[in-house]
């Protein structure tokens, strides 16, 4: 059996084979060699990622077992064109409530391993404060990726920075979101249209794609956003500078040099290290590995060998973060100064670990000194440049 993508619609490329099946079996109870069913029925409905069985061809039908199987009566190869399918509801007629629904199922962080959450369009901000509020701050170990309504920046012309900002004020404080300023116009090659789109799914493909997640995805170097005809809006300097003071990270067509993320700031209101979506990235990968790492530390005994032992395993860890440059500074300390014999009574086990991230650069100051002609520069063998 074998599938083929018609008319491009998944691949892109009409004629793509999609699937191939050998060696299936009509037969109900059949096995491969490992013990798995053979019952293409079955293989189909447990493999395919685009079909689905639900009768038999006529003059091959299944039986129950190999004794009971009848030879095929059709044996000419049997060629279908899939046609009757619904199209999936359109974005604005899927209900908030049914995407929230849809979003719960991923709010277990036991089961769900999530590093980042693509928000796609909204109308309002009852989806993204739900992504915040019950998802993110609820796991905290993963951030959401937030555009501004289509109506924000999409056909608009004066005023989108102060919509933006009173669209941002809609949202909670949060080092777990990260706000992008809107969207942009793009090619879509499965309808042979040009669309706009919301810019927080290339957002998260910028984080995704970063050396080590505590570095920065803004920037000429790693925040290029690609595929982009042009912006529905490029905020100017001044607007930069009243978005970024409310934490909406400007994406700016620069002439020349491309369409660039512009900030790299999380919804956090307060003054923070959180406050930079590279530091939080940081604390969210730390916090996994040694909270995953002390798993193994529950059972034993709360004495000066077991301490040793996870102050022994996390300092490692934390010594390759300091030189990929996601740390400055760090400490561990786990022995008897926090874990007392209060705390031994308690069957409890403390180890703290004390960080310091490295910071973003978001301002550059440059300093330029006009001399007068007398002045010369030069260089000498023993010594740094000197003026003289």
């Amino acid at each position: 059996m074998v599938l083929v993508d018609q008319r491009g619609a998944f691949t892109g490329i009409p004629g793509s084979v999609l699937e191939v099946y050998q060696g299936v079996s009509r037969v109900e109870n059949a096995q491969t060699e490992s013990g798995g069913s053979n019952y293409y029925a079955s293989v189909i409905n447990t493999q395919s990622a685009y079909a689905w069985w639900t009768g038999d061809r006529a003059g091959a039908a299944s039986a129950a077992n190999s004794t009971a199987v009848v030879a095929s009566t059709n044996y000419v190869p049997l060629d279908l064109s899939f046609a009757g399918g619904v199209d999936s509801a359109g974005d604005g007629s899927i209900s908030v409530g049914s995407l929230q629904n849809a979003w719960a199922l991923f709010q277990n962080a036991d089961t769900y391993t999530i590093n980042a959450i693509i928000q796609g369009p909204t109308l309002n901000s009852t989806l993204p404060i739900y992504l915040i509020s019950q998802l993110a701050e609820g796991r905290k170990d993963c951030i959401p990726f937030i555009s501004p309504p289509r109506s924000t920046v999409v056909g608009v012309t004066a005023g989108q920075a102060a919509s933006l900002v009173n669209y941002r004020n809609q949202l909670p404080s949060s080092s777990y979101a990260f706000l992008d300023s809107g969207y942009k116009y793009m090619y879509d090659q499965y309808n042979s249209q040009y669309i706009y789109v919301p810019l927080n799914g290339d957002i998260a493909g910028l984080y995704a794609s970063l050396p080590d997640p505590w570095w920065s995805p803004a920037g000429y170097n790693r925040g290029n956003i690609k595929n982009c005809i042009k912006l529905a809006y490029s905020p100017n300097q001044a607007d930069r500078d009243v978005l970024y003071q409310s934490s909406i990270n400007p994406v700016v067509t620069f002439p020349g040099q491309g369409t660039v993320l512009f900030g790299d700031k999380t919804l956090l209101t307060k003054p923070s290290a959180f406050s930079r979506i590279n530091v939080r990235s940081l604390f969210i990968v730390i916090e996994k590995a040694i909270a995953i790492a002390a798993k193994y530390e529950l059972f034993e005994f709360n004495d000066a060998i077991t301490q040793a032992q996870f102050v022994n395993m996390v300092n490692p860890y934390l010594r390759d973060v300091q030189g990929r440059r996601g740390i400055t500074w760090f400490q561990v300390i786990c022995d008897s100064t926090n874990n007392t014999q209060q705390v031994v009574d308690a069957n409890e086990f403390v180890g703290s670990i004390y960080v310091n991230p490295t910071r973003s650069i978001n301002f550059i100051n440059l300093t330029f000194t006009a001399v007068n002609g007398s002045v010369s520069f030069s260089e000498q063998q023993t010594s740094g440049p000197s003026i003289s």
